[in-house]
């Protein structure tokens, strides 16, 4: 399977402009670029936390996907929120667990300084 072009077929990935650049051997990366729309801020563009939590989500899948090559739907994500993300936010992922039936992912957040934004671990169903 092509991770990064199954990625690029999801409607709302694809809405916010999430973009798979990366996934292979458990690793994923990933990143959006940070538009008013996507800002909880009117004044400064500020992602919305639900920009990070969808960008994580999807990358985490992503890195999941490229083990068990199948789609990986979302059990549970926790989500740390580290500092406001300002400017374009990348994502990195990394499995941690790939069982037959559950895959844990950690995720981090970064925006376009370099400053951790959000870190995650997410729960996908494998089997």
């Amino acid at each position: 399977m092509d991770v990064e072009a199954f990625f690029e077929g999801m409607p709302f990935a694809d809405f916010l402009g999430v973009e798979v650049t990366e996934a292979e051997d458990g690793h994923a990366e990933g990143h959006i670029e940070m538009r008013k729309e996507l800002s909880w801020n009117a004044e400064k563009l500020m992602a919305h936390g639900g920009v990070a939590f969808t960008l994580a989500d999807t990358v985490g899948g992503a890195a999941l996907v490229s083990l068990v090559d199948q789609p990986v739907p979302t059990i549970d994500m926790r989500i740390d929120y580290l500092k406001a993300g300002t400017g374009d936010l990348y994502a990195e992922a990394d499995v941690v667990r790939c069982g037959s039936s559950v895959g844990v992912v950690d995720v981090m957040v970064t925006d376009e300084g370099g400053n951790e934004v959000a870190s995650v671990r997410g729960v996908y169903k494998t089997g």
